[in-house]
């Protein structure tokens, strides 16, 4: 919830910058930090770090003004908080 409210509050600060503030959420990356939750997760569903980039990178290429305070999934959903 912190995260959710520091990203709405940056979001509001920035807006005069013209900055875009967005949460991102990469789903499950192919790391050493989620290696111990990994049997839990879909073959699908388990991205390796380039795909995760890529993914990212289209939704931040992606954004606009009205985007701004907002979350949004690896696959570009948005995330309602």
């Amino acid at each position: 919830a912190a995260l959710n409210q520091a990203t709405r509050s940056m979001a509001i600060e920035l807006k005069r910058h013209g900055v875009i503030v967005v949460s991102l959420h990469p789903g499950t990356t192919d790391t050493d930090l989620s290696a111990p939750f990994q049997r839990n997760v879909a073959k699908d569903k388990l991205f390796d770090r380039a795909f995760t980039a890529r993914q990212l990178l289209t939704i931040v290429d992606g954004l606009e003004p009205r985007h701004s305070g907002d979350f949004f999934a690896w696959d570009g959903a948005d995330i309602p908080f």
